[in-house]
């Protein structure tokens, strides 16, 4: 995994390829949308919203990786929730990964992000 050593959400994001920009800008966009009154910040070399703002907290993470674009979920019960439309994707653990910009889905990111805010705090 490769880790940023930016300091904000806004760095990292500044520091990436051009072409990788604006897909992971509207992955932001979309869990901030999706997410409101969780804290944004970076955790473990990527940007992640955490609902008690600690680190420890996150819920919601991503992050640009050499081959892919990453959006991890820390929640087993959303992840089995979306058991079905997660079905075939390429997936980690906790990782959804989407093999570049244009394979970002972004309305799966959203209903995710949404998912995980309307979960009860663990």
């Amino acid at each position: 995994m490769v880790r940023s050593e930016a300091a904000t959400v806004d760095e990292y994001l500044a520091g990436l390829p051009e072409e990788r920009q604006a897909a992971m800008r509207a992955i932001r966009d979309a869990c901030r949308a999706a997410m409101p009154g969780f804290t944004e910040l970076m955790a473990y070399g990527m940007p992640g919203l955490s609902r008690d703002g600690t680190a420890a907290g996150i819920e919601i993470a991503f992050a640009s990786q050499k081959r892919y674009l990453s959006f991890y979920l820390m929640r087993a019960d959303v992840r089995e929730a979306f058991a079905a439309r997660l079905e075939g994707r390429d997936m980690g653990k906790g990782c959804l990964r989407f093999a570049g910009p244009a394979k970002v889905d972004l309305k799966l990111v959203r209903d995710l992000a949404r998912a995980t805010a309307e979960a009860p705090a663990r």
